[in-house]
């Protein structure tokens, strides 16, 4: 049976080109980057090229790219180094919808003493900019909100997020984990602090992210030793994740430079079309604003998610509900709830989400088994 992954929001396959390079690097250089002989300064190497290709999918200088674990620990330091770099501001502002690895230190701060203040959404998932900046203040440490949401897709305007957070003097942070390789990114030309990248949401490994940090931002390492990232990270680096980490980015800059947003709009086109044609009663969420073009994000009413998601994967097909960090979740989504996407649709959502290695053929496959698949479910629940 052929099998066909649809869930490239939660991770991507590694690209052939990024498997050779890693593997180069695990068989060949394995040296400490910190280490001054030869196996070492190959490794060093290794290293400044990543940072360099990661740069150049960013537009940005070398020297602004910060490695890390992934996008987790980016969203953390980001988050960490505006707390500390303020202890006189107590107020932080993000929104209902964004990713556990931001909302969990925002909830722990929280319990420290900090107001943090959730902006909410509309029902297409949008964010009000007038709320935005009426909701700075003069002891707001930090503005930390997503460029493109995990779940549906929907877009928000970083560029006019950063120019309101600079206006008021407000650091601000943007996870960027899912924008990354789908949309053009040039960092210097935003108003933005600090911007988190994931290596495995653009066909690189997991285990490997960067922290874009702006040269007038503050920031301080989460992990102390001895000073590896410029005193930024310390810990010998991940030089295999990061050669293919680099590598990835330089593929991804050469898919848009192509116009490969292009053929992924149309791809997704026809997965949203075909949903309708097949299944004219679904909810597509986030409909009628800016979306991720590989990303449909659909309810089905009177549906259980976790027996569709069985049911295709039975017949091939990979696909999810929600954030892979929820898959063991058996209640809704909470970006959905803040969506206020009916309960009757909330339970039967599924996450379509595409890369670039996926086809038309496996867009119509899908369609083609998915009316059976809903119905099947929809007899179960009611």
């Amino acid at each position: 049976m052929n099998k066909s992954y649809l869930d490239n929001n939660a991770t991507t396959p590694l690209l052939p080109e990024v498997v050779e390079v890693m593997h180069r690097c695990l068989a060949e250089d394995f040296g400490n980057p910190s280490s001054g002989h030869s196996h070492g300064e190959a490794a060093r190497r290794r290293v400044e090229k990543g940072r360099e290709q990661v740069a150049g999918l960013l537009h940005c200088a070398p020297d602004r790219v910060v490695f890390t674990s992934g996008g987790s620990e980016a969203n953390c330091q980001a988050i960490f180094s505006a707390v500390m770099a303020r202890p006189g501001g107590r107020h932080i502002i993000a929104s209902s919808v964004e990713h556990p690895s931001v909302l969990a230190p925002l909830e722990f701060l929280r319990q420290q003493g900090y107001e943090v203040e959730l902006l909410p959404v509309d029902q297409a998932g949008r964010l009000d900019m007038a709320l935005l900046e009426n909701a700075i203040r003069p002891e707001t440490v930090l503005v930390s909100l997503m460029a493109a949401n995990n779940e549906t897709g929907v877009l928000w305007d970083v560029a006019q997020i950063g120019s309101i957070c600079r206006e008021q003097g407000v650091l601000f942070h943007c996870d960027a984990v899912q924008l990354a390789g789908k949309e053009e990114i040039r960092v210097e030309e935003w108003p933005v602090d600090y911007l988190s990248l994931a290596a495995h949401k653009l066909h690189g490994p997991k285990g490997c992210g960067a922290l874009y940090c702006r040269r007038s931002a503050p920031i301080t390492p989460l992990v102390m030793g001895a000073g590896q990232e410029n005193g930024r990270r310390a810990g010998t680096e991940n030089v295999a994740g990061i050669a293919g980490f680099g590598r990835a980015c330089e593929e991804a800059a050469g898919y848009l430079a192509r116009g490969g947003r292009a053929s992924m709009d149309e791809l997704g086109r026809r997965l949203e079309e075909g949903l309708f044609t097949a299944l004219p009663e679904v909810r597509i969420n986030g409909e009628g604003a800016p979306r991720l073009a590989n990303t449909v994000n659909v309810s089905f009413e009177y549906c259980s998610s976790a027996q569709m998601i069985q049911d295709l994967d039975d017949r091939g097909f990979a696909v999810s509900a929600h954030a892979a960090c929820h898959s063991g979740d058996l209640d809704p989504s909470p970006v959905l709830e803040a969506m206020a996407v009916p309960e009757t649709f909330r339970h039967g959502t599924l996450r379509i989400s595409l890369s670039r290695l996926n086809t038309a053929e496996e867009v119509d496959a899908l369609l083609a088994v998915l009316p059976g698949v809903v119905n099947n479910s929809r007899q179960g629940f009611v």
